[in-house]
């Protein structure tokens, strides 16, 4: 067990170091770090996302449903209750507090999925299937949230006028326009259209796209360390509660989800495995893509990464009997 999680974190660590290294050293400008965020947010995650979702069947897609529920209520519930204590307890701007929220509740699915599912279910038994669509469910059901909240701060700054329905059809479009959000979306609805015809996608394509979508987890790894080498830790009482929520309460929530429904023991515990991996990067991205420093949410990143080597071997263990009674 030590050597899983060893192995799954050893790569997270080392790509994060060398941008934290390569900002302190100023090989890389910390305080600017656009033309990495357009490369990752437009290009290469987009790319990625659009890959994992396109080349899963239709079939595969609506078989995972239970697992989609259990990742949406999850993050749901986590992102509406960190808001919550962002705006009302620590008084945090709706930037601020959208940028945390979505720190805590989308968990490390790029990085930590993968490695992980594989060690506990073992290799071929559809663990990659499972990190596609939980990639995809993050991507489609909860970033645009926090792309909204973004983007309704942005217009507040700059005086806009919009109010009401018409304001949140403007977000919704401004949100889905993203490449980070329509990526996944385009996968799915090519998923279902080759499926119609029972095509696959064209091998030169995957060829052409591959290459970039590989390159989204060094680039995010290493565009995150360059941001927190600009940063320094800091531990307060909105740290270590979102740390914990991250790490202990979230993946019991997804575990009352599986009970809840029903949902079948294998895809139940994959399911709460996911929800129970580190805190995801994705906030501390979008946040400098639209200029919104939290250091509470680069912290937050920090300790429940720190932490993930203690809380992930529990949850394995104690959803251990849910497939071997």
């Amino acid at each position: 067990m030590t050597y899983i999680i060893t192995k799954a974190l050893a790569p997270i660590f080392l790509i994060l170091l060398l941008g934290f290294w390569a900002g302190k050293a100023r090989l890389v400008d910390n305080k600017n770090v656009a033309i990495l965020n357009i490369f990752l947010m437009d290009f290469s995650l987009p790319a990625a996302l659009f890959l994992a979702t396109v080349q899963t069947s239709w079939t595969g897609i609506y078989r995972q449903l239970p697992e989609i529920a259990i990742l949406t209520l999850a993050m749901w519930i986590a992102y509406g209750f960190v808001y919550w204590m962002c705006v009302k307890v620590w008084k945090k701007s709706m930037a601020d507090a959208a940028v945390l929220a979505l720190t805590v509740a989308l968990p490390n699915y790029a990085a930590l999925g993968l490695p992980i599912l594989n060690g506990v279910f073992g290799e071929g038994t559809g663990t990659s299937l499972n990190v596609a669509v939980a990639i995809a469910t993050g991507a489609v059901m909860i970033t645009p949230v926090c792309l909204m909240l973004l983007e309704r701060a942005k217009a507040a700054e700059s005086g806009g006028t919009d109010s009401g329905f018409s304001l949140l059809l403007k977000l919704i479009y401004l949100s889905f326009k993203k490449p980070i959000v329509f990526g996944p979306l385009a996968g799915v609805l090519g998923s279902a259209i080759l499926g119609a015809f029972h095509a696959k996608l064209p091998e030169l394509a995957i060829i052409a796209i591959r290459p970039l979508g590989i390159a989204a987890l060094a680039s995010a790894l290493f565009l995150t360390g360059v941001i927190l080498s600009a940063r320094k830790l800091k531990l307060n009482t909105a740290v270590v509660v979102s740390a914990l929520i991250k790490n202990l309460i979230q993946p019991f929530i997804a575990w009352g989800v599986v009970i809840l429904f029903g949902i079948d023991p294998v895809v139940g515990r994959a399911g709460i495995l996911l929800i129970a991996l580190s805190a995801g990067f994705f906030g501390v991205v979008f946040g400098n893509r639209y200029g919104v420093q939290s250091p509470d949410a680069e912290s937050t990143l920090l300790v429940s990464t720190g932490a993930f080597v203690v809380t992930i071997p529990l949850f394995i263990m104690l959803t251990a009997h849910m497939v071997h009674p």
